[in-house]
């Protein structure tokens, strides 16, 4: 046990009325600990309360604020307090309901108020979250090591015979690895390859995923962790394809540690990239998530298009169509994860959009000497108005051929950028001028026939036919004269 007190500032806001309530009985453990001694104090803190049982460490925190007895059978309470949620728990062991554990539902949990901290703390995943802070005193119970695991930046097992009991842990490895730094314990792969994941429920990778993606500096080492502990495998075994898949090394001079030219090691860069440039713009993280699933699905394609070809006087790797397939496997792996909306923000369709439509960007640059205000409103509605990450996910595709981590856009994204504005081509300038309601005045029926004049008169708008609404109802005008006649 090591007294922090005088090293570290610890103090949180209802630190004070946890320790009036429970005395020298009350820690807080895990993520905060750690987090705490790596210099990152967390706002989020997960209560141990030992030597009181459930129902009265309940009674104490009811007249101080509002308690939720949802994890009750588990031992764990949520208490809010002045508008933050504290997790509080009795200290637990887990152990497998028997052999073949594929979930959390094989898990049997049992809460002991008189069990040591010290074995609460054996039950949990890594050393580096096995740790337990006395609020009372500041005293560390630091019984494997947590703290030296901490500051080496390191990932090991706390209980290597438990890791198998719960699958969740061996993505949750490389959620650590990537978020923090860390480095994993090459000891965890063997241990990780022998557990089965078909248990975990989509909705807990999904939640990991895109822990990785939203939370690392760079995403990429969080995916080759899921690929080396076999989480691609079992999980996403098109990303696994693509490291067999490899592409033109004139065209994607990029390859991984052991020289080979895949689509992976284009696909991590691309992802880093995507992360770099969604920092810089500051994109709220719906759409952070949306422009990272896109990297990280925008090359599924080439599974199925990567063909030699005699092209340029030489033998080419070539994957033509590949953007049109990679879309198509998206839609697929999205709809497997049940990836429609997150946050409010239309996950599920934008996605596939961006993928298929990322090449036309660079085509409006490669012909921007001839390229006309139509090419550029047709590519703004083909992605619902959002511009700024398709042009994103464009430079990350083109960034992602070098390991150098971008620091802003490229001459071919400015100019991307500078035309839409020029051409005053944006969110509300492709919106639809002419409605139903509109051809309903002019006595157009409801029905397949009203719908294929207003998809008629749309593409007309977008090919600069009429600007105006008041232009827009003059052509449906015409048009309906002309079919009554």
């Amino acid at each position: 046990m090591i007294d922090l007190m005088r090293k570290l500032a610890f103090d949180f806001a209802d630190r004070a009325l946890f320790v009036r309530l429970f005395g020298g009985d009350v820690y807080a453990v895990g993520g905060f600990v750690r987090d705490l001694i790596r210099g990152h104090p967390s706002p989020d803190v997960d209560i141990l309360v030992a030597r009181h049982k459930l129902a009265a460490i309940v009674r104490k925190l009811e007249k101080h604020g509002r308690v939720d007895l949802v994890g009750k059978s588990f031992g764990i309470v949520k208490f809010t307090v002045r508008g933050k949620t504290y997790d509080v728990a009795l200290p637990r062991t887990d152990r497998a309901r028997g052999a073949g554990v594929r979930g959390h539902k094989d898990i049997l949990v049992s809460a002991d108020p008189g069990l040591p901290v010290e074995k609460d703390l054996e039950r949990r995943d890594f050393r580096t979250n096995s740790m337990a802070l006395r609020l009372k005193d500041g005293t560390l119970i630091d019984p494997f090591e947590g703290r030296a695991d901490t500051l080496a930046g390191k990932i090991r097992l706390t209980n290597p015979a438990a890791f198998p009991e719960d699958p969740l842990r061996v993505v949750r490895v490389a959620r650590f690895a990537s978020v923090l730094g860390f480095k994993v314990d090459p000891a965890i792969y063997a241990a990780a390859r022998a557990v089965d994941l078909s248990g975990l429920s989509v909705e807990r990778v999904n939640e990991e995923m895109f822990k990785v993606l939203l939370g690392s500096p760079r995403p990429s080492v969080g995916l080759e962790e899921m690929f080396r502990l076999g989480v691609l495998d079992q999980w996403f075994p098109e990303l696994q394809a693509l490291a067999l898949v490899i592409q033109d090394s004139v065209f994607h001079p990029e390859k991984d540690a052991f020289g080979h030219h895949t689509v992976w090691a284009h696909t991590k860069l691309s992802v880093d990239q995507a992360a770099a440039l969604a920092g810089l713009a500051g994109l709220p993280a719906p759409k952070k998530l949306a422009l990272m699933l896109a990297a990280l699905y925008h090359d599924l394609g080439k599974i199925s298009t990567t063909r030699w070809e005699y092209k340029r006087d030489r033998m080419a790797v070539t994957s033509c169509g590949h953007d049109i397939q990679s879309e198509r496997a998206a839609r697929r792996v999205l709809a497997r994860f049940k990836v429609q909306t997150w946050n409010g923000f239309a996950i599920g369709r934008m996605v596939p959009l961006l993928i298929r439509t990322h090449h036309r960007a660079g085509e409006l640059w490669q012909n921007r000497e001839d390229v006309t205000k139509k090419a550029f409103n047709r590519l703004a509605a083909d992605v619902d108005g959002e511009i700024e990450l398709l042009v994103y996910l464009d430079a990350a595709d083109r960034a992602g051929r070098g390991t150098r981590r971008i620091r802003g856009l490229d001459r071919q994204a400015r100019w991307l950028f500078k035309k839409f504005d020029d051409l005053r081509v944006n969110r509300e300038t492709i919106k639809p001028l002419v409605m139903g309601r509109d051809l309903l005045k002019l006595g157009v029926p409801p029905g397949p026939g009203m719908g294929k004049l207003l998809k008629k008169l749309y593409k007309l708008q977008l090919d600069n036919g009429f600007e105006t609404k008041a232009r827009g109802l003059e052509r449906a005008r015409r048009l309906v004269e002309r079919k009554a006649s």
